[in-house]
């Protein structure tokens, strides 16, 4: 009897086990537990409160090619990932997302209708179908957004483009946001081989998210209806549109300004002529208007970086260089309490000025992005002529403060084309670079199965729409934006490779040096020679060569022994990195078994005393 209900006990704990294995299944799809450092695989705050505040419904279709991806597995893992994603804003939006998943088999109408809809297919195997991963959304008005085709490169960013997508089709109406521009972020022409240039990313960006209307710098007016207003690097502007500006900021109108001392993307006056760009200027700013707001932007001098110089290649086959006029601004420097910079990672920027506030100012400053402890400020007239950007670095005296790159503007003023007693308050977000827009500062374009694709590596986008979002009152895409880019750089790395090097260009320059007053030893002992015969070495130059020799070897010795420190000191690193991983964490976790093992064994001990007594 004893045996049957043991037997029946097995029977029911074995059903019982499939039973709750089958149900978890249904019950707790999607269920995780994210212990990632940046919880890359949680729905943002910013996203949820999208989804919160969906008005009508939206629906998201997902076309995803099963059969072109059979061997594909990478892909089809990606395409699956997208999938649990949809299904997760789709639980969250309580009935205000509605996603529909579509197969566009080969020859079939959920193909024609994804070419029709604007998806691209990507041959894939010997006989080239089409392979499908994109997404299409509406709304009850008539509104779609298409993600042609979602790269899997773009993993990191896929949350944002749907938060987007659902951010553009709640939206009845897009925000308006006015663009000045003197550097030709449209694309402009390339006179040398006479073909149009493509736009810049983030001139097409901006324009996917808003409804911008580009003005001219010569224009009178600006329109009535725009909601932001963004200047870059607004060059020779008249004073009527000055007026204009100064009226819109002064009524509650947000201002967004991109100056700066020395842009290194502007055309000049002439682009067909190549020396107009070199002896033309090529400061802005929003003089008077800034002087008379209390705020220094000196178009003389630009911030010069040690602490963040990033490298940059020179001609092919020479070794690549710290530029400290190019800069790679990090967490470290950007203001991690504000929402426009408080995610981002890095940001790139080149020629960029300084602000501060003059002492008499009625404004308060927030800095956003600031410089390293190791700048300080160099003539901008050293970057028109600058042939090697390694010289830089010798010119540069840090001064120890931290340079405001750019910030936040608040407060009230007092007009300078109005009359003195219409003062009024300006907000307005102040950068002192605009060549950071440009493509070659953060985005590479690749061509992927004859569709273009950006793969950013840097922050500088998701900095100007951050800005341009918080400036129209809406901060929950820029949650979402801070979580793009998942790079985790070697920083104590590079902190190593910067000393290294500061050390080896020292030991250089003490190399060149010694070897300039060398020569002039040996030209001065040549020249004091009375004897004909040139040609013949004395034994005091002979004494002088062997010691120079002699010194260089030593010094291309000690170079030696730096690079070697360094690749210690970096597999030093390496190394303590892989003895935690493979042999610290185990240990730990075999140690706090053993320990709990210990304790169960203790207790079950003193059970077993106490039953006995």
């Amino acid at each position: 009897m004893k045996n049957w209900y043991s037997t029946s006990a097995l029977i029911f704990l074995a059903l019982l086990f499939l039973a709750l294995t089958m149900l978890s299944g249904a019950w707790l799809t999607g269920l995780r537990l994210d212990l990632t450092e940046n919880r890359l695989y949680t729905l943002s705050p910013g996203t949820l409160n999208l989804l919160d505040e969906i008005d009508e419904p939206i629906t998201l279709e997902f076309f995803f090619s099963e059969d072109a991806s059979s061997e594909l597995p990478m892909v089809r893992n990606f395409a699956r990932r997208v999938q649990e994603l949809l299904d997760e804003m789709a639980l969250r939006a309580d009935g205000g997302l509605v996603i529909r998943r579509v197969d566009p088999r080969a020859f079939s109408e959920e193909e024609d209708r994804a070419a029709l809809l604007g998806l691209e297919g990507v041959p894939v195997g010997p006989g080239g179908e089409s392979l499908y991963l994109g997404i299409v959304g509406t709304n009850l008005v008539d509104g779609r957004e298409v993600l042609p085709f979602i790269s899997p490169a773009r993993e990191a960013f896929l949350e944002y483009e749907l938060a987007r997508m659902v951010y553009i089709l709640s939206q009845p109406v897009r925000p308006r946001v006015g663009l000045i521009s003197g550097l030709p972020m449209d694309g402009g022409m390339d006179f040398q081989t006479g073909r149009p240039l493509e736009p810049w990313a983030i001139h097409d960006e901006i324009h996917e998210l808003f409804d911008v209307e580009s003005i001219d710098l010569e224009a009178g007016t600006l329109p009535s209806d725009i909601d932001v207003l963004v200047l870059v690097h607004p060059r020779g502007i008249e004073p009527a549109l000055l007026g204009e500006i100064e009226a819109f900021a002064l009524s509650g109108g947000r201002l967004l300004a991109f100056l700066d001392p020395f842009a290194e993307t502007d055309p000049g006056p002439d682009p067909s002529d190549p020396m107009a760009a070199v002896t033309a200027d090529r400061y802005s700013s929003l003089e008077p208007l800034l002087e008379a707001w209390g705020v220094d932007f000196s178009t003389d001098e630009f911030v010069a970086d040690l602490g963040q110089a990033l490298q940059v290649a020179l001609q092919q086959g020479q070794p690549p260089v710290r530029h400290a006029g190019i800069l790679g601004v990090t967490q470290a420097n950007m203001n991690r309490d504000d929402v426009i910079t408080g995610e981002l990672e890095v940001i790139n920027m080149a020629s960029v000025g300084r602000i501060r506030l003059a002492e008499q100012s009625s404004l308060s400053m927030e800095p956003l992005l600031t410089s390293s402890r190791s700048a300080g400020l160099l003539d901008t007239e050293r970057l028109r002529m600058l042939s090697d950007p390694g010289q830089l670095a010798d010119e540069v005296a840090p001064t120890g403060d931290e340079y405001v790159l750019a910030a936040r503007l608040s407060g009230e003023v007092a007009p300078v084309f109005a009359d003195p007693s219409e003062a009024g308050r300006i907000d307005a977000i102040v950068v002192a670079d605009a060549d950071f827009l440009a493509d070659r500062y953060w985005v590479q374009r690749q061509r992927f199965f004859g569709t273009t694709l950006l793969e950013p590596f840097a922050n500088n986008a998701d900095f100007v729409v951050n800005a341009i979002d918080n400036l129209l009152g809406n901060a929950d895409l820029i949650a979402v934006r801070g979580r793009g880019t998942s790079t985790r750089p070697f920083t104590l790395v590079d902190e190593l490779r910067r000393a290294a090097e500061q050390s080896l260009r020292a030991t250089e320059q003490r190399l060149e040096a010694e070897l300039a007053e060398t020569e002039r030893r040996l030209n001065d002992l040549q020249q004091a020679r009375a004897d004909a015969d040139l040609s013949v070495l004395t034994a005091e130059q002979e004494t002088e060569i062997d010691r120079f020799i002699a010194q260089r070897l030593d010094i291309r010795r000690q170079l030696r022994q730096v690079r070697r420190d360094l690749d210690r000191d970096i597999e030093a690193l390496g190394t303590r990195v892989k003895m935690i991983n493979i042999a610290l964490m185990p240990l730990v976790v075999t140690a706090f078994a053993l320990i709990l093992a210990w304790r169960r064994r203790q207790a079950f001990r003193r059970r077993r005393n106490e039953a006995r007594t």
